[in-house]
């Protein structure tokens, strides 16, 4: 009994200041979190000035995904080769570098590799944040801990297109990326005072065929679906794209179901819940990300509304997503995982049919109601979900099943903004008019899309057991 309370009050890694430790990583994941959302909103404005279309300016906010979702997967063997301080210290100077980058821009491509550079900084630092908490503080402390780090992920989306919308309404794009550098030179102030390396360096094999193919069959998919926008879907450079991003990621598949260290433990599918919870956590992340692209542009190119107005209409659905999405993952212990996925799919489905019947004349207080309602059901059923198919996992599977749920919600998010682009061109160009009546009209497109996103949820929350055991 005197064991059990003395690892009670003891951490696996003893750190000397645990908080100043989690600092550095809290802030740089802040503004990750924040850079993934707030950019959709200075988009219109970004097309603009740098003299671009809807599906190239659309790479801004795909391209930083895909970044994040092949640099995650990585962050596993990088603690092995790495201290965590050297990780942490890197990621932030990475974020840092981008955002000084994207915002001293003279064309489209300076700020996309920025951009892309960003994605390195929150790729490495996202993961470790969550698993150096579990390593430094005791476990009577960890709820508490990861109470913070998840209100962390939650806050900053809520408040990014806000934030963004005002600073657009006083100055330039320039100053989004400019925002982010005070948070981020101090997270490196914090890192370097008081980080500590939490693993052990064992310096493993790095499999660096499981890397390109992961990289390229990642992004040949992606741009794939990102050049149909512009191109075609029947396009020699679509499909080319989209056939070498398939094969690669066979490939990539085979092979880390044949190697004895594989950079991802796709093993963990046999897992019948685990298999559904994390595509129902796939397809409710493309209907946050679809939704949270399209409204805003929508509101400006549509509606015909300021950007510092665009934002605020952004806020109360923003802040409902963060508060329910803490609600939420309380919800899987007292009712199981099945009736808040599938009230919460019924409830998203309200919202994105809403939104999907939207016009030039729509009146403000409809466009908050429909985008609330979406952001009631959508979190409603992540958080069940996303717990539901990790407590089908046990012992060291929970890690790889956590890692790889990360990495593909940055990829689907990724997929999903290309997609809605895709729709969102084929719906301008379906009928004639003014620019705020086809720009509509894309909108209703892709809200078709966000619509078969929310029915294919449901259907699959249908398939969902509260048996956190069950195989197949």
């Amino acid at each position: 009994m005197e064991n059990q309370e003395a690892v009670q009050l003891h951490a696996r890694v003893s750190v000397h200041h645990p908080k100043l430790a989690m600092v550095s990583m809290m802030l740089g994941a802040f503004v990750g979190m924040f850079s993934e959302t707030s950019l959709n909103i200075a988009l219109p404005q970004l097309m603009a000035q740098l003299h671009v279309n809807q599906s190239t300016v659309q790479w801004l906010v795909t391209g930083y995904m895909l970044v994040i979702g092949v640099v995650l997967p990585l962050s596993s063997l990088l603690t092995k080769w790495f201290t965590t301080r050297q990780i942490v210290i890197f990621g932030l100077c990475a974020f840092t570098f981008g955002a000084i980058v994207s915002a001293i821009g003279n064309g489209f491509l300076m700020v996309l590799i920025g951009r892309m550079i960003q994605g390195i900084g929150t790729g490495l630092i996202l993961p470790l944040m969550f698993t150096v908490a579990l390593l430094i503080f005791p476990p009577q402390k960890i709820g508490a801990v990861m109470g913070m780090c998840a209100l962390v992920i939650m806050f900053a989306p809520a408040i990014g297109p806000t934030l963004t919308g005002l600073i657009l309404g006083i100055s330039s794009w320039r100053w989004v990326f400019w925002s982010f550098v005070p948070f981020l030179l101090i997270a490196l102030i914090f890192a370097i005072s008081s980080l500590e390396n939490i693993s052990e360096l064992s310096k493993p094999h790095i499999d660096a065929l499981s890397i390109l193919a992961s990289a390229v069959g990642f992004a040949g998919l992606i741009a794939g679906v990102s050049f149909a926008s512009d191109s075609g879907w029947l396009s020699a450079r679509v499909l080319c794209c989209i056939i070498i991003g398939i094969i690669a990621l066979i490939f990539y598949g085979y092979r880390q179901l044949h190697i004895a260290q594989p950079i991802l433990n796709l093993r963990v599918f046999r897992h019948l819940n685990f298999r559904i919870g994390a595509s129902i956590v796939m397809l409710d992340f493309g209907i946050i990300l679809s939704a949270m692209y399209l409204l805003p542009q929508y509101i400006q190119n549509g509606m015909l509304l300021p950007v510092a107005l665009t934002g605020i209409i952004m806020l109360p659905g923003g802040i409902i997503n963060a508060i329910v999405s803490a609600i939420a993952g309380r919800m899987y212990d007292n009712l199981g995982a099945k009736f808040p996925v599938r009230i919460g799919m019924l409830i998203a489905l309200i919202g994105a049919l809403m939104l999907a019947f939207v016009s030039i004349h729509t009146a403000i207080w409809y466009i908050i109601l429909a985008h609330v309602i979406l952001m009631i059901g959508a979190p409603l059923a992540m958080s069940p979900s996303q717990t539901s198919a990790l407590n089908s996992l046990t012992g060291r599977e929970s890690a790889d099943g956590s890692t790889i749920l990360n990495t593909l919600q940055q990829i689907v998010g990724a997929l999903a903004t290309a997609l809605a682009t895709s729709f969102l061109e084929m719906g301008r160009h379906a009928i004639t008019g003014s620019r705020a009546v086809t720009f509509t009209n894309g909108v209703h497109y892709g809200f078709y899309f966000t619509i078969a996103l929310v029915i294919l949820g449901l259907i699959l929350s249908m398939n969902i057991t509260d048996d956190s055991h069950t195989e197949q």
